[in-house]
């Protein structure tokens, strides 16, 4: 019902037969008229409120002027108060000056409710109205109209210009509909640029009520915002929702933060903006909670450089990382992909006993020495072969990090030693002997011979040094014996020889953190401010407290928890990937948002076995989101026959809306490439954004070459300047399979599914995502594996 509801509200306006603007008029006045002086009023209401964000413009740059003027009067307390207004007035000011495309973008009108109490933001509470707001007549008067926003905006009376979306009062802009319209009587959507107002969208919740505001009769503008929203164009990065938010999405933004938040939804639910908006909301909520930090992780750098836009414009920076699996390890990026089978051997759960073997193996790397001599208390003592690997052994029976075993193994050697000197055993008192033995270590540890040799046979090792050891077959085979098969040894020894790493080798890398720890080092004495040499400070206190701000920007460079962790596309997370997001949200709450559906990981039981040691025993809360607003019913109906296959008895998602547009069907007959390049440029003549090209992983930089010069900015010379390229450049996206998921596109050619299908125990879950992302038009191209039939309908496509 509640998804029937929103289709309902988001399929057009909906007019009360006495009211009925779509026949041309609204009491005798022209419907153009009607809006037109629409736009005019809110055109008036947004001059108002840029009027009073110039306002608090000034004032923050005024708290500046004179937080700086504080830090001249020369005291320890005047200095921190300086660099605690300078953050905050700096934050705001940062704030107000951003400019958004459409900084206000929606409007509710409201009944009277049912009691009087007013919020912190200046609305009223009441989400249901008062008895009598509606008259026995069906006609009622406006009580209370909001403005929606991406930020909060108070007049000089404190009173609302803009309800921040997030506040509670904005809940039912994005939950009421017509089954359920609570206090609302019309939901308006604002398009506007700038400081412009473009356009209004009305749905109303109440059509059959006829409602007054100020002696005019309530108007409702436009073919229903919703739509109005999904026919825009897509570009290259992804637009903020939070002007079309519809109910169920809106439970899971606002659901409370505790615990563990699982949200399923398939393609086109929204589910990553979902995540996104949620993560402002949560810091609008609870700001001083989420200090330390909101964790975003999503599958591809793709997804990210789509993705990252959305928090700024939702009035939310600087709290909030979002990071692709391949860049969670500080310092190094993922640039290189595995084979599908390689990529299994990283991802299981196996790697961690292989990483723990490996990570004390590497010790005994080649020139490693084999013998100890010293001089001490006017002997040389010697320790050979066998006795050292008896006390590496002993060292290593530990559970500590192999890096933080080494001052054991130094206490073993000195044991050893002692022993040697037979010094022990001449000494009865036990005073002088322990006064003996502590100058003995003394001198040991002085010695050249003795540092040296604990440098090179028990060196600190760093994750990297471990994985170029594991490119030694010989040696991997050895630590891996009983746990790998020999061919999964020589996939995995020979990718480790590449000159880089894959988004599956970082987490093994950070697997490998844990397993060696980080030995404590002494902590660096900070350098002078320059403005305490300035101010004549250094006397008084020769190494000031780091700022406030300075503070806070150490702490979210050396950050590795968090206080909430949202994972995006959580069902493609491998075992030991889930180990690494797990590290970074110990004591987080968290929000997982995915599909099992569209899962690229091949064995999904494992991988669920690790996300839920990495989210313990937090309680759990599940949403699913059950409405598809990115693909047309007539593609949803073609990736809907892959789903039967890749999950049997798997409901999709209900398509919002159709378009009358079917799927096309080319098959490449003596040339794949010509085929491809002519559909795209097809396509680019169809839509006016994006258009995404999807082939299997190995054919990536194959297609890229057939697509040169044709909307992909890569322009062979010599074209002419009016060449249809030239018009379209950057509008098409080559992708590998793997490289979709998240992403939409106005149209996508895919290509080959059967080569997609194929080149992964998941590849149908892979070519399901492939045929899920286009918002109007489809075109599949069949390759010589597809066995297309007279119509170019390919099998795996077929009833």
């Amino acid at each position: 019902m509640a998804a029937q509801a929103q289709q309902d509200s988001a399929a057009g306006s909906v007019h009360g037969s006495d009211h009925d603007t779509t026949h041309g008029s609204v009491h005798g006045e022209a419907y153009d008229s009607v809006r037109d002086r629409e736009i005019r009023g809110e055109q008036q209401h947004l001059d108002r409120v840029y009027r009073r964000l110039e306002e608090k413009i000034h004032e923050a740059e005024f708290l500046m002027r004179d937080a700086a003027r504080r830090g001249q009067v020369g005291t320890p307390g005047a200095l921190a108060e300086r660099d605690a207004q300078v953050f905050r007035a700096g934050v705001h000011l940062n704030r107000l000056n951003s400019e958004y495309e459409d900084f206000l973008f929606g409007r509710i009108d409201l009944l009277a409710g049912k009691d009087g109490k007013k919020g912190p933001d200046g609305a009223y509470t009441a989400v249901e109205p008062a008895e009598g707001a509606v008259r026995e007549d069906n006609t009622a008067d406006i009580a209370e109209t909001l403005h929606i926003g991406r930020i909060g905006v108070l007049d000089e009376d404190y009173a609302p210009l803009v309800i921040d979306w997030r506040a509670p009062a904005a809940a039912p802009f994005y939950r009421s509909t017509p089954l359920d319209p609570g206090r609302v009587v019309r939901r308006r959507v604002i398009r506007s640029k700038g400081r412009r107002v473009l356009g209004v969208e009305d749905d109303l919740m109440r059509p059959e009520l006829r409602a007054f505001l100020d002696g005019r009769e309530l108007p409702a503008v436009g073919d229903g915002a919703l739509m109005a929203a999904l026919g825009r164009a897509r570009g290259h990065t992804m637009r903020d929702i939070v002007a079309s938010i519809q109910a169920e999405q809106d439970l899971v933004i606002r659901a409370p933060a505790a615990s563990v938040t699982y949200v399923e939804g398939g393609p086109g639910t929204g589910k990553t903006a979902v995540a996104l908006h949620r993560a402002a909301y949560l810091l609008y909520q609870d700001r001083r909670r989420y200090a330390g930090g909101i964790l975003i992780v999503s599958p591809t750098p793709l997804l990210v450089a789509y993705t990252e836009g959305v928090l700024p414009s939702l009035g939310e920076e600087g709290q909030v990382a979002i990071r692709a699996l391949g860049s969670l390890v500080e310092g190094v990026e993922a640039t290189l992909y595995d084979s599908p089978p390689v990529a299994r051997t990283k991802g299981s759960y196996r790697m961690v006993k292989v990483l723990r073997k490996a990570a004390r193996g590497a010790l005994e790397r080649d020139g490693v020495p084999g013998r100890l001599r010293v001089v001490a208390l006017g002997r040389r003592l010697e320790l050979e072969g066998e006795e050292l690997d008896r006390i590496r052994r002993t060292a290593l029976g530990g559970t500590a990090p192999v890096n933080l075993l080494r001052p054991r193994a130094r206490r073993l050697l000195l044991d050893a030693l002692w022993e040697k000197s037979g010094a022990a055993a001449r000494y009865t008192d036990p005073e002088l002997a322990a006064e003996l033995r502590a100058s003995f270590d003394e001198d040991v540890t002085e010695e050249e011979s003795f540092t040296g040799f604990l440098d090179a046979w028990w060196p600190e090792l760093t994750p990297r040094d471990v994985l170029a050891a594991m490119a030694d077959e010989r040696r991997l085979g050895r630590w891996a014996r009983r746990i790998l098969d020999p061919g999964e040894v020589r996939g995995l020894a020979r990718s480790l020889r590449r000159d880089g790493y894959s988004v599956h080798d970082i987490a093994l890398l950070d697997e490998l953190q844990a397993v060696l720890g980080t030995p404590a080092r002494p902590r660096r004495k900070r350098e002078l401010d320059p403005l305490d040499q300035l101010t004549g400070l250094e006397e008084l206190m020769p190494v000031r407290e780091e700022s406030q701000r300075e503070r806070a920007e150490r702490l979210a460079q050396e950050r590795t928890e968090y206080a909430h962790v949202i994972v995006d596309e959580a069902q493609d997370l491998t075992p030991m990937q889930w180990r690494m997001v797990g590290r970074r949200g110990r004591h987080a709450t968290w929000t997982v948002v995915g599909d099992p559906a569209q899962s690229s990981w091949s064995d999904p039981d494992e991988a669920a076995e690790a996300r839920e040691e990495a989210l313990g025993t937090r309680p759990r809360r599940r949403f699913r989101l059950t409405v598809n607003y990115r693909n047309p019913a007539e593609i949803a109906e073609v990736a809907s026959k892959v789903l039967a296959l890749a999950m049997p008895g798997s409901t999709a998602p209900s398509a919002v809306r159709s378009t009358g547009v079917e799927p096309r069907f080319a098959v490449a007959g003596d040339s794949l490439e010509r085929t491809v390049r002519a559909e795209a440029e097809r396509l680019l003549g169809q839509v006016d954004g994006t258009v995404g090209v999807i082939v299997a992983m190995n054919r990536r930089e194959e297609a890229r070459r057939w697509l040169t010069g044709l909307g992909t900015g890569n322009r062979p010379d010599g074209l002419p300047e009016d060449a249809p390229d030239e018009r379209d450049r950057g509008r098409v996206v080559v992708l590998g399979s793997l490289e979709a998921k998240g992403l939409e596109y106005d149209a996508t050619v895919v290509v080959s599914p059967a080569e997609i299908a194929d080149e992964s125990p998941a590849g149908l879950r892979v070519l399901y995502v492939a045929l899920t992302r286009a918002t109007q038009r489809l075109t599949v191209v069949s390759g010589e594996r597809d066995e297309p039939d007279g119509a170019g309908v390919p099998d795996l496509l077929r009833d």
